[in-house]
């Protein structure tokens, strides 16, 4: 299910990005050491559209532990959830978003969300960029031969490389305010 994770990978620079959806979760885990930044795990958690609701989020309960446990991320970066029109796709995706920070949460994991705007943002350079130019950055920016796919995946990554930029000047702007973590 999830890319072998690397030996060296110090669990403290892994961050996992997580594009919420009960029949399609993406996940993408972004090893950061400076620059450089690798793809760990990426991929998509499904359940079936005809299984009952519960069911669907006990499976989805069942991976992101699993997936958790695997790539044992330092932070969980999540896509806030925004609708325009489809209440019903909102409910699906905010029930699974609660799922994912859920169980972030009881583990200890920080969570963080992004809105989708501020993921274009710190990817493509501008919060109205569409789908292609987000996967093309997201291409280029973890050096994959290839469109990352599918969608919900790339999505997902991007949701991280935001954190991975946005996180650094959280931690100055936290220090300056005399917060500390």
């Amino acid at each position: 299910m999830f890319a072998p994770r690397p030996s060296d990978v110090d669990r403290h620079e892994v961050i996992l990005g997580v594009d919420p959806g009960l029949t399609r979760c993406g996940f993408a885990a972004l090893h950061a050491r400076g620059a450089t930044i690798d793809v760990v795990a990426m991929g998509v958690l499904t359940s079936p559209s005809d299984m009952d609701l519960a069911e669907r989020l006990a499976m989805l309960h069942g991976d992101f532990e699993s997936l958790l446990k695997e790539v044992r991320p330092h932070a969980v970066a999540v896509e806030r959830v925004f609708f325009q029109s489809n209440v019903s796709t909102a409910m699906s995706v905010a029930q699974a978003s609660g799922v994912v920070l859920a169980l972030a949460a009881s583990r200890g994991i920080p969570v963080v969300q992004y809105s989708p705007s501020q993921v274009k943002s710190a990817v493509a350079g501008s919060g109205n960029a569409d789908k292609l130019a987000v996967q093309k950055m997201v291409q280029r920016r973890l050096s994959l031969s290839s469109l990352p796919e599918p969608a919900d995946a790339s999505d997902a990554a991007a949701i991280a490389l935001c954190h991975i930029a946005a996180s650094p000047l959280a931690t100055r702007v936290g220090a300056a305010q005399g917060v500390t973590k």
